[in-house]
C-alpha cells in the first residue's frame, strides 16, 4: 500500500503584535501533512455514499471531500470502478464483523435473530455502503469473492447449528440472506407505507423462516435415523 503526503489547510487564529505593540488577531493557515492511502479513500467514499447515495461517489467528490487534487487519487485506485470495488470489499468486511459479533455466544434461533437484527441495523446506519455491497456485479473478482466468502461464513456457522448437510444447508443460507436482504431493500425503497409496525413485520418474517427451518432440520435428521 503506497502512501503520499497530502497538505490540508486549517484556519488558525493567533495573536501577533503590530508596530505599536498592540496585540491583535491574525488568521494564518497551518499546513498539516497526513498520509493519503487506499483506506482513507475508501472510508471517505463510504461516508459520501451514506450521506448522498452510492451514485454520488465519484473521484471528483472524493478529492473535493479530502481537499486534494483528483490526479493524486490514481496513486491508490485505478479509477471509479476500482473505488466501487473497494467499497464492496470494505462493506462486506464491516458487515461481517458486525453480524459475527452479534452471533457470539448464541445458537440456533437466538443467533438467527441476533444477526438478522444487526444486518438490518447495518443497512439503516450505512445505507450507501450496504448498497455498494449488493450493487457490485463482478462476483468472480478475487478480492470481492474472498470478502463475500468471509461474510457468508457467518451465515453458514449459524445455520450449522441445525445440523443441515450439503445442499440443504446451502438452501437454508440462501433463504435467510434473501429474507433479510429482501426486507431491508423494500424498506429502503419506501414500499412499507402501511401503518403496521415494520419491526413486528420483520420479526414475524423471521419467525416463519425459523419454524420452517426447524421442520426441515427435523426431516433431515429423520433421514439419518
Amino acid at each position: 500500500m503506497t502512501t503520499n503526503d497530502v497538505s490540508i489547510s486549517i484556519n488558525v487564529v493567533s495573536e501577533v503584535a503590530d508596530k505599536s505593540g498592540q496585540r491583535k488577531e491574525s488568521r494564518d493557515y497551518l499546513k498539516i501533512r497526513i498520509g493519503l492511502n487506499n483506506r482513507i479513500l475508501i472510508e471517505t467514499a463510504a461516508q459520501i455514499a451514506d450521506e448522498l447515495g452510492l451514485a454520488a461517489v465519484t473521484l471528483t467528490e472524493v478529492s473535493d471531500r479530502l481537499g486534494v487534487r483528483k490526479p493524486s487519487l490514481y496513486n491508490h485506485v485505478k479509477g471509479l470502478p476500482d473505488l466501487r470495488k473497494g467499497l464492496a470489499v470494505f462493506g462486506s468486511s464491516q458487515l461481517r464483523a458486525r453480524i459475527g459479533e452479534a452471533a457470539v455466544g448464541k445458537a440456533r434461533q437466538d443467533a438467527i435473530r441476533a444477526i438478522a437484527a444487526e444486518y438490518r441495523l447495518f443497512a439503516h446506519e450505512r445505507p450507501g455502503l450496504y448498497q455498494a455491497i449488493v450493487a457490485w456485479s463482478d462476483r468472480e473478482d478475487p478480492a470481492v469473492k474472498a470478502a463475500t466468502k468471509e461474510l457468508m461464513e457467518v451465515f453458514y456457522a449459524v445455520l450449522r447449528g441445525y445440523r443441515l448437510q450439503d445442499e440443504a444447508l446451502v438452501h437454508a443460507v440462501r433463504g435467510l440472506r434473501s429474507v433479510m436482504h429482501g426486507f431491508v431493500a423494500l424498506e429502503a425503497s419506501g414500499w412499507f407505507a402501511q401503518p403496521a409496525e415494520r419491526d413486528i413485520s420483520y420479526q414475524q418474517l423471521l419467525d416463519t423462516f425459523i419454524r420452517g427451518l426447524e421442520v426441515l432440520a427435523g426431516e433431515e435428521q429423520g433421514k439419518d435415523a
